[in-house]
């Protein structure tokens, strides 16, 4: 670690995970009745979550996609029972109308893994909002990314591909301040591909907006430890999301909101 990366940010937000989704990798299907998915997200906010992150959509390796009207009764009515929760809604949507119909629920941010290129009114949807967007990496689609991902620089290919993608935002009327990039952690990449991103987490910083880290409960974890399941990467998401955050991650996304704010003040305390 390098001695000026030897910090933590007091003011790293936490992004808790609401999946209701009957197919996402670790919670899918634990949260489709919307009372059981409001307690939920209420527990993630008395843990500390600042945002709650809900998708409709499972974007895992492999996924299949749905219907966007399938997407929007999935995930306004949760939006119109947290609206009033007093932390950042966000909607984890690829699609325009599922994004319009999350921000008149009262959504204040878009988290998009295709970056505004899957569905062609999203960058509209966004600039005529006050949402702030997520703009991530994904190399091919969920269907596709896992089958062999290759680059020549996986830190500077993501690097261009953001600012590219920075650039079109700014264009279109969008201000930076309101735009976040997200390297894409297991969205199109090796192991090897995954943890030389977490180490140059400094280099993103230089596209000159806030960087969002999603390592929680990933299958790199669990294949840095002979191919372990979900439900035992606990541990080694809490060292990533440390280590992120003492590389100057902003946000972190993460399923498990008390253990991760747990590790945080407890690293804070010992540097």
């Amino acid at each position: 670690m390098k001695p000026d990366s030897q910090h933590l940010k007091p003011e790293t937000l936490l992004m808790g995970i609401v999946n209701v989704t009957p197919d996402s990798f670790y919670d899918g299907g634990q949260f489709t009745n919307l009372n059981t998915a409001t307690q939920h997200a209420k527990q993630l906010i008395t843990e500390g979550a600042d945002i709650i992150d809900i998708g409709g959509e499972s974007t895992r390796p492999g996924a299949s996609p749905i219907t966007v009207e399938d997407e929007i009764n999935r995930t306004i009515p949760l939006i119109k029972a947290l609206k009033d929760c007093g932390k950042i809604i966000s909607i984890d949507t690829r699609h325009a109308d599922v994004m319009q119909a999350a921000i008149d629920m009262g959504a204040r941010m878009i988290n998009d893994v295709s970056a505004l290129t899957h569905d062609p009114g999203a960058l509209d949807v966004v600039k005529n909002s006050k949402a702030e967007i997520v703009l991530m990496h994904m190399q091919g689609t969920p269907e596709t990314m896992q089958k062999d991902p290759q680059y020549k620089n996986v830190v500077e290919d993501i690097y261009a591909y953001l600012a590219g993608r920075i650039d079109v935002c700014v264009k279109a009327g969008i201000n930076q301040n309101k735009i976040i990039v997200d390297p894409g952690i297991g969205f199109g990449k090796t192991v090897e591909h995954n943890l030389e991103l977490l180490r140059n987490i400094p280099r993103l910083k230089q596209l000159g907006c806030r960087v969002l880290i999603g390592v929680s409960r990933k299958s790199f974890i669990g294949k840095l430890y002979g191919d372990i399941p979900a439900s035992e990467r606990l541990p080694g998401s809490l060292a990533a999301a440390v280590h992120a955050v003492q590389q100057g991650a902003d946000i972190l996304r993460v399923h498990d909101v008390k253990e991760t704010k747990q590790s945080l003040e407890v690293a804070t305390a010992l540097i």
